[in-house]
């Protein structure tokens, strides 16, 4: 990931708003939600929600497709673990630190 990309991400996330559409998405999982259904569990106007879906879409955080007539957005987890890992794999590179050990999921 080269830098550009990731302070658009970094830049996107920054918004409140925008923030807690892309964590609702992450929680949804690999069937995401339809936007709908995510407008109404975040009690957004549609127009303000296809305003900061539009950003998290641009930086490749969300995708969208449609089922019928159904728009249903999606985390794009490549993109968010291109991101996390952007910011640690250099952890203390110029440092005399030991690096955390990684976590295992839960």
């Amino acid at each position: 990931m080269d830098i550009e990309k990731a302070a658009a991400q970094l830049e996107a996330l920054g918004n409140v708003t925008r923030l807690r559409i892309y964590r609702t998405l992450v929680r949804a999982g690999e069937d995401g939600l339809a936007v709908g259904r995510l407008q109404d569990k975040l009690d957004i106007p549609a127009s303000t929600l296809s305003h900061h879906l539009k950003r998290l879409i641009d930086t490749g955080l969300v995708v969208q497709d449609r089922q019928a007539t159904t728009l249903i957005s999606r985390a794009n987890y490549n993109g968010m673990h291109g991101l996390v890992g952007y910011l640690v794999d250099e952890c203390c590179a110029d440092a005399n630190c030991v690096k955390r050990p990684e976590v295992a999921a839960v």
